[in-house]
């Protein structure tokens, strides 16, 4: 991810690769307004579509270049059929769900402006006696390679876990491809922030029913084989990886911040979500940060699964 970087803001907390980046990365005090934060971000810019020529001048019908307005470089080659979402719609979205409250905790360009991102923070909630910071996330791409995707992300603030797992009855994202009538869908996207406290609503009923059922050893055990099933042929080296995890989960049990609800279920998905959002991998790869970044905006498979068993 550092050398995907392009340019970024964050309030108060350092980016795990602000060393690799800190010549592009603004650590801020306080969250700032969308005016700012466009800035701040460096995506005050406008994506421009350009014809393509092929390699004797003759313009290749069908497809067209997006370039950027600043230095003219090519985001990606698209058809037609592509629908331009310029950074400032993103922010105009962003900005019309919660109104004047919107501020933003980080924002910022990937891969030289082809994929932009901003996170933009709700008012706060309490969830079985805990606070809870609500984020909507706000990912696009300008390459043609994603659709613009919007996502909910709760984030328990004891102990910064991110609990943005599958809920049955309620959704937790919305996307769109870059095709169509892209006002009128954003305009009916409006509904994502309905989406959103439906979303906490259901969370909250959620924990307070597991918080208030008995998860024992012996079904603790069982969930996590369930979740880390040991194939025939696994390697000695694969089935220590999976003792190692399962062991992971037992340990966050223990940890304080989750004390108060040892023994229950809304115990173990914390000690989940605890485990998958700060352990680090078996096998560290050289973007595995990067690919963390993609389990908040689509949910971590470990965490739904652990939620899909438990909660019953």
């Amino acid at each position: 991810m550092p050398d995907y970087v392009e340019e970024m803001f964050s309030v108060r907390e350092k980016p795990w690769h602000y060393e690799m980046t800190k010549d592009r990365t603004h650590i801020l005090e306080e969250a700032p307004t969308s005016r700012d934060a466009i800035e701040l971000a460096g995506l005050n810019w406008t994506v421009e579509s350009n014809p393509v020529y092929d390699g004797n001048g003759k313009e290749i019908k069908g497809f067209k270049a997006n370039t950027r307005s600043s230095d003219g470089s090519v985001l990606g080659i698209v058809t037609n059929k592509y629908k331009i979402v310029q950074n400032v719609d993103a922010f105009d979205f962003t900005d019309n769900l919660i109104g004047e409250e919107m501020r933003y905790e980080t924002a910022g360009s990937l891969k030289n402006g082809k994929t932009i991102w901003l996170l933009g923070k709700m008012p706060e909630r309490f969830i079985c006696g805990d606070k809870f910071e609500p984020y909507i996330c706000f990912t696009n791409s300008h390459d043609g390679t994603g659709a613009v995707k919007i996502a909910m992300t709760p984030i328990r603030v004891v102990c910064n876990n991110t609990l943005n797992m599958a809920l049955t009855g309620a959704k937790r994202s919305w996307s769109t491809k870059h095709m169509g009538n892209m006002e009128a869908k954003l305009s009916e996207a409006r509904h994502t922030l309905e989406l959103a406290h439906e979303y906490l609503d259901t969370l909250s009923i959620e924990a307070e029913k597991m918080a208030n059922e008995t998860m024992t050893e012996e079904m603790t055990i069982k969930t996590l084989d369930q979740m880390f099933p040991v194939p025939e042929d696994a390697s000695d080296r694969q089935k220590q990886n999976i003792q190692n995890a399962k062991d992971g989960i037992m340990i966050c049990m223990l940890r304080p911040d989750i004390a108060q609800f040892l023994n229950t279920k809304w115990g173990f998905i914390n000690a989940v979500s605890d485990y998958v959002g700060h352990s680090i991998p078996a096998r560290v790869t050289a973007n595995y940060q990067e690919n963390n970044w993609g389990k908040i905006i689509n949910g971590h498979p470990i965490l739904d699964k652990a939620m899909s068993l438990v909660a019953v």
